[in-house]
């Protein structure tokens, strides 16, 4: 009898432990699941932009997907395989003044819980030759774009006092760059903006933060990888011994949206394998 009832005595004791695993299981899906929500990514047909959509997507969330002239049948069809509804945005984010009427027709459609300020240009040109026109188009497109698109996001978010906004930073928002004197100065102005968005809008429920990738295998950096000398002084750098891959940006990019962030704001979370701490 005294084993029987130290057989019972175990049983109910792994009972109530599988029941306690199950239960912060339970708690901790939730406190990182999208379900429910809709999120909006910019320069979503590739890349690092893709890779977010898919993480997110994958976390539960519905995705808008925005693009200008990159195709989105690829980023469509892992979307289809994962089972989530999408809709598509085709903006012009090199020109600013169109883009809050733009805003606030897709606004009247969907309500976006999420905004991923992922879309960049990059020219690439010593500072001395540097045409006002890239200056420009790069400037409108990864800077004043990205606040009127932010700004015009964020009022409804602002009115429901819930909202989640990811930008996209780089390690040239710390670094100063070679031959990519305006990409650099939009990505310092990237993190500044998350700062300072965040010291507004956090009392009233939205979390703004950023994300700065390191060295990813996208095409922004081919130029780079296709220069042999260059592409190994960049990895022999690197602690993990390997340049990013675009899915190596979704699990931070899915925290940053999900609830497990409440209390994060106005940081900047630098994924690179080590680059910076080198």
């Amino acid at each position: 009898m005294a084993n029987l009832g130290i057989k019972k005595t175990m049983i109910f004791s792994i009972t109530h432990w599988n029941f306690e695993v199950m239960h912060l299981k339970n708690r901790f899906n939730e406190m990182f699941s999208l379900e429910g929500r809709v999120a909006l990514v910019t320069g979503a047909g590739k890349g690092i932009g893709q890779a977010i959509a898919v993480a997110m997507a994958e976390a539960g969330a519905d995705i808008i997907l925005h693009t200008h002239q990159t195709s989105l049948d690829e980023t469509i069809r892992l979307l289809e395989q994962i089972g989530r509804n999408y809709a598509t945005f085709t903006l012009d984010l090199s020109v600013p003044e169109i883009i809050v009427e733009a805003v606030q027709r897709l606004l009247l459609t969907y309500q976006v819980d999420i905004l991923v300020n992922n879309a960049g240009v990059i020219k690439r040109t010593e500072a001395r030759d540097y045409h006002y026109e890239d200056w420009s188009q790069v400037l409108n497109t990864n800077l004043n774009s990205l606040f009127l698109l932010t700004q015009s996001i964020a009022q409804p978010m602002l009115e429901r006092r819930c909202g989640k906004i990811i930008n996209i930073a780089s390690l040239l928002s710390f670094q100063g760059g070679i031959n990519v004197v305006a990409y650099t100065a939009s990505k310092h102005a990237v993190m500044g903006l998350t700062k300072s968005l965040a010291n507004e809008w956090a009392y009233s429920g939205i979390q703004v933060n950023a994300i700065a990738p390191g060295y990813i295998v996208t095409e922004n950096t081919r130029p780079l990888r296709e220069n042999d000398q260059r592409m190994l002084e960049i990895e022999s750098r690197i602690p993990t011994g390997r340049w990013g891959k675009p899915e190596d940006l979704g699990g931070a990019a899915v925290f940053l949206a999900s609830k497990g962030s409440d209390y994060v704001n106005g940081h900047t979370l630098v994924v690179d394998g080590g680059w910076m701490v080198r």
